[in-house]
């Protein structure tokens, strides 16, 4: 195919602006998919994002269009190569992934809601790699549409003409054709760095796992072809392997004779070790291979959590769903680690909340595994009287008060968009956990754009339901990690008949250490099974226990199978009875159930 008739592109948009159903419009009406075939979401491939109405993987598609407009020659034939983006901010990495395979992208933007936070940072990200956009504004067929006013927000924000603003509804599918005219025209053909040569040269954007066929990376030909057979490198990891097949989404994956320049498509690589395909890795010949594609991160983790079988029999069983996972999601991590209470478990790495929501729900669905997951956290750095730096990714492990000079923990930059009338009350959320407001700037429309800097400590604290509520759904916010500042945390631990729980360890700030430990012991306090002994459950930070409950011992009468008799007797079985709890007490180990560690670690969310 010419690269003059090649067009790579993305929908980029806010969670529920309609990518998923525009695209099932497009593919309808490039014929990819046979109309008995059409589902909703058809590029959502988990059933996971199909009942959540989101898009958790991306899936790229070719679709080929015959366009019949009055600048082409009637029915000329065009390769238009989409990938569908993730619109939820956990999945800003996908997203960034994708612009990096593309020259332009569809701005899709809800006509109902106007511009989101998160539309702003997918924007600054599509315009920093210098692609051309197209704005859209999507369900125009919606009663609740303001089609002028948001028309008006994106101008500003693009600095546009009016006319180049598209209407599209992916619901009727009105404007959709218009729509893929549009990509022709306005997005530019891909262009090789190395023109007219045979030496391969792709872009690994994405990948997953088949058991059969090992690694299968997903590409964007920048130079050269791809053909079954070739012995091609990997010029990151520098893996070496052959092609065991090549092709194109349609959405399914096709077997072709070779992928050329231009083309977004796969290779098979029949590799089976973890690590040796890495997200942002370039693939070239092994005998020619050309250089790497430059200027491309790894994601680092922002959120932690162990993840613990709730049956220990399982452990090797999760560990193989784990190694499986990381195969098909490069921004997961994991490590072995192991906990008095709980067993041998993985400390995990997450890129946000609703990351770690969907790992977790994956390794339920898709490996039938019952799990135990502890309370998420963040990275601290800690420096410690003696001199040395830490990295502590688990709040079991960060250290006693008088071993620490300074704590820092890492900020976050937000970008919150909200109706005018709701500022008030998000100010004093905002201030609640510990936020710094910088530019506030009308929006359009009685919205405001506010800058917030915020401890990411606190951001996971209950603020995006509290920012919801408040704001009776209206805010969008969006972030971005920033940097590192000095906190004022401590370790809160909580303990069971004098011994430290691990599980239910957590760093806070000292000046809610007080109000957490209340919490926490009262909650364990009322799920907590009762014992033969009377036991105390506390909580401990600043050095000192500053939350107790104890809990008395169940009563069992021991004299019931007597009828009458001697006093005597009974005041000596009872008396008995009272020295075995003394000694249970004493030397007992509180067996807490898997279900009082769900039911504390689901608490501790709210």
């Amino acid at each position: 195919m010419n690269l003059a008739n090649i067009r790579n592109f993305s929908i980029i948009a806010h969670i529920d602006h309609g990518k998923s159903t525009l695209a099932d419009r497009m593919l309808e009406i490039t014929h990819t998919i046979e109309s008995r075939k059409m589902r909703d979401q058809v590029l959502d491939s988990m059933d996971l994002e199909r009942e959540r109405g989101i898009t958790i993987k991306m899936q790229p598609v070719r679709m080929v269009y015959h366009a019949n407009s009055p600048e082409r020659s009637e029915g000329q034939e065009y390769v238009l190569n989409l990938i569908d983006t993730p619109g939820h901010i956990d999945f800003s990495y996908e997203v960034s992934r994708a612009l990096k395979a593309v020259e332009g992208s569809i701005l899709l933007i809800d006509s109902t809601q106007g511009v989101q936070a998160q539309t702003l940072t997918t924007l600054a990200m599509a315009r920093l790699d210098g692609l051309k956009i197209i704005p859209v504004l999507s369900k125009i067929d919606s009663p609740l549409s303001r089609v002028p006013e948001v028309k008006e927000e994106v101008i500003k924000l693009l600095n546009c003409d009016p006319n180049e603003i598209l209407l599209v509804s992916g619901r009727t599918g009105e404007g959709a054709e218009n729509l893929l005219r549009e990509v022709i025209k306005r997005i530019p053909e891909p262009k090789e760095t190395y023109p007219g040569s045979e030496n391969l040269r792709a872009l690994v954007f994405d990948f997953k796992y088949s058991n059969h066929r090992g690694v299968i990376v997903f590409v964007r030909v920048l130079d050269g072809k791809a053909a079954k057979g070739d012995t091609l490198l990997f010029a990151v990891s520098k893996e070496k392997f052959t092609a065991l097949e090549v092709g194109t989404f349609s959405p399914e994956e096709t077997p072709k004779d070779f992928l050329s320049a231009g083309d977004t498509g796969y290779i098979v690589t029949g590799i089976k070790k973890p690590g040796m395909a890495r997200v942002g890795d370039t693939v070239t010949l092994f005998k020619n291979p050309l250089p790497a594609f430059p200027g491309y991160m790894q994601p680092l983790p922002v959120v932690w959590a162990s993840v613990f079988p709730e049956d220990a029999d399982d452990f090797a069983e999760l560990k193989l769903a784990l190694e499986k996972l990381k195969l098909s999601d490069s921004a997961f991590s994991y490590e072995e680690e192991s906990s008095g209470s709980l067993g041998k478990g993985f400390r995990c790495g997450f890129l946000g909340m609703l990351h770690l929501e969907i790992i977790t729900e994956r390794l339920k669905r898709e490996f039938n595994l019952k799990l135990v997951i502890t309370t998420p956290s963040i990275t601290y750095e800690v420096l410690l009287k003696n001199g040395k730096k830490e990295k502590i990714y688990s709040p079991y492990f960060f250290p006693d008060d008088g071993l620490i000079e300074k704590v820092f923990e890492p900020w976050v930059k937000l970008k919150m968009i909200t109706p005018v009338r709701y500022i008030g009350n998000i100010m004093q959320i905002i201030f609640d956990h510990e936020g710094e407001v910088g530019d506030t700037e009308n929006f359009g429309d009685n919205r405001s754009a506010i800058s917030v800097l915020m401890p990411l400590r606190e951001l996971m604290r209950n603020f995006f339901d509290e920012l919801k509520s408040t704001s009776s759904g209206y805010a969008s916010i969006s972030y971005e990690i920033g940097e590192m500042r000095e906190a004022n945390v401590t370790r809160l631990d909580i303990l069971v008949a004098d011994e430290i729980v691990p599980a239910f360890s957590r760093v806070v700030a000292r000046k809610r250490a007080e109000e957490e430990a209340e919490k926490a012991v009262e909650k364990l306090a009322e799920i907590l099974p009762r014992q033969m002994f009377t036991l105390k459950i506390q909580g401990r930070a600043l050095g000192r226990i500053i939350s107790s409950r104890t809990l008395s011992g169940m009563k069992k009468d021991v004299t019931q199978h007597m009828y009458g008799g001697d006093i005597t007797r009974k005041m000596k079985l009872r008396e008995k009875q009272k020295k075995g709890k003394k000694k249970m007490k004493e030397r007992g180990k509180v067996n807490i159930p898997q279900d009082v560690f769900l039911k504390m670690m689901r608490s501790s969310e709210k």
